[in-house]
């Protein structure tokens, strides 16, 4: 596409047509100290000076690798091999432009179609996109695509959901047909929050949204739910924000889900200060048509040799507007493919033991915790997060935790402020967490509830 400046009789012209004489008549309506601010910045500086400046200023963070680091709730931290950092930077992935040109991006293309592959298997599904944006977007396009599929408007969203998924979701259909019913949160009691959500289905209802594990650590048993879906015609979506968990869990497939969302970032990817993150998107083959996003697919040239073309993209700019099922206009191509590499590097055999090395490290986390008085791990089951009732205000217990250079975790009400969640905290660990982080964990929650 060429890019057209205006010319200055073009400016002349709108402005007359629309009756103001200048660009700042535009802005009358705004005060003028809004307009026009004075920012208190200091001169110049040199480039030292100023990288002198900001190393001082980060450091007043707690990173997350200096410290025992027990927070999750959604983002995790997990190591990422070094060979997946040099991997993803070689030559063979590097594109200055879209990289669904088949005649130059079949490096792009191949790891797609891979990446297709492990999500696909991974969650027990027919077939995967090629990465959304992230987890929380993913499970606002399933409730979109719930309706397309089954061309009923009523989603209910398990109580239990992460909040942020929860809210973006209801950002996300604010200008749809869809009609959200948001259950309560029930973080000790996962089988009554299930049969709310089987007693809630009815045969307006276009999909059901159940996170596994869900948002406080529970892991969770869907097939009644899947079945109470079926049987009102309605699709069960599941979402999934460990990734890492269904190297140990039951698959979201094998327990009858129709559409898996995900959060990707816990294989090949860092916490990076929230983003950018890798959405997963997966469904059975008879609903690939009303998937959003893009799919790669494998195929062979004029001489039969083997190739990776676009396959599918329902996207405005491919077909009629109105049939388009996504107006997404990127995905996570680096994130996508830092997943990939990570994922190839593991094998099935290297993520099982990987997710059992997360079990194992939290279950020391839970016996650590059971042993102080007054704490109370509301987990039967769980993968590598459980959430603890404390007999203090949990977010004053991180911050003076935190002081003491011990990352402990999220407090509940950070997610739900108004469900008087003031007392539970929510902890996880992966393999990165020591057995003397856990010890130096349980001394200071001692010493900070005593």
């Amino acid at each position: 596409m060429r890019y057209l400046p205006l010319t200055n009789e073009d400016r002349d012209a709108m402005l007359t047509k629309i009756g103001v004489g200048n660009i700042d008549d535009l802005f009358s309506d705004v005060p003028t100290e809004v307009l026009n601010p004075s920012i208190d910045l200091p001169n110049h500086q040199s480039e030292m000076a100023v990288e002198r400046h900001l190393s001082k200023m980060s450091a007043k963070n707690i990173s997350a690798g200096s410290v025992p680091f027990f927070v999750g709730a959604g983002a995790y931290k997990h190591h990422v091999p070094a060979t997946v950092d040099y991997i993803i930077q070689r030559g063979e992935f590097l594109t200055a432009y879209t990289p669904y040109q088949p005649e130059i991006a079949q490096g792009t293309l191949q790891y797609l179609f891979e990446f297709q592959t492990q999500v696909a298997e991974l969650t027990g599904m027919d077939v995967a996109n090629a990465s959304m944006y992230d987890g929380s977007t993913g499970c606002g396009e399933a409730i979109m695509m719930a309706r397309r599929v089954t061309r009923k408007k009523k989603a209910i969203l398990a109580g239990s959901l992460h909040a942020h998924y929860r809210a973006v979701s209801e950002t996300t259909t604010q200008f749809t047909d869809d009609v959200l019913e948001l259950l309560a949160p029930n973080p000790t009691d996962p089988q009554a929050e299930l049969d709310a959500v089987i007693e809630a289905i009815d045969d307006q209802t276009s999909c059901v949204i159940v996170q596994n594990p869900n948002v406080f650590g529970h892991v969770l048993d869907l097939r009644p739910v899947a079945e109470a879906a079926h049987a009102k015609k309605a699709l069960l979506v599941v979402v999934v924000t460990e990734v890492v968990s269904l190297g140990a869990v039951m698959s979201p497939g094998e327990m009858g889900a129709d559409i898996v969302v995900g959060e990707g970032q816990s294989i090949g990817n860092g916490l990076n200060f929230g983003g950018p993150y890798l959405g997963l998107f997966a469904t059975n083959q008879k609903y690939v048509r009303q998937m959003p996003g893009r799919l790669c697919g494998e195929t062979v040239d004029a001489d039969g040799k083997r190739g990776f073309v676009l396959t599918l993209s329902t996207r405005e700019q491919h077909i009629r507007r109105e049939k388009a099922t996504s107006n997404i206009c990127t995905n996570s191509g680096l994130c996508s493919l830092a997943f990939t590499v990570h994922m190839s590097l593991l094998g099935e055999k290297g993520l099982k033991k990987l997710a059992l090395v997360n079990h194992k490290t939290a279950s020391d986390l839970k016996a650590a915790l059971n042993g102080i008085q007054g704490v109370e791990v509301l987990n039967d089951s769980f993968f590598n997060e459980i959430t603890v009732r404390l007999p203090k205000n949990a977010n004053d217990v991180v911050e003076a935790l935190a002081a003491k250079d011990i990352l402990a975790g999220v407090p509940v009400s950070r997610l739900y402020p108004d469900a008087g969640f003031d007392d539970l905290l929510l902890l996880a660990a992966t393999e990165t967490v020591l057995p003397e982080d856990i010890n130096t964990l349980k001394t200071a929650l001692e010493e900070e509830l005593s």
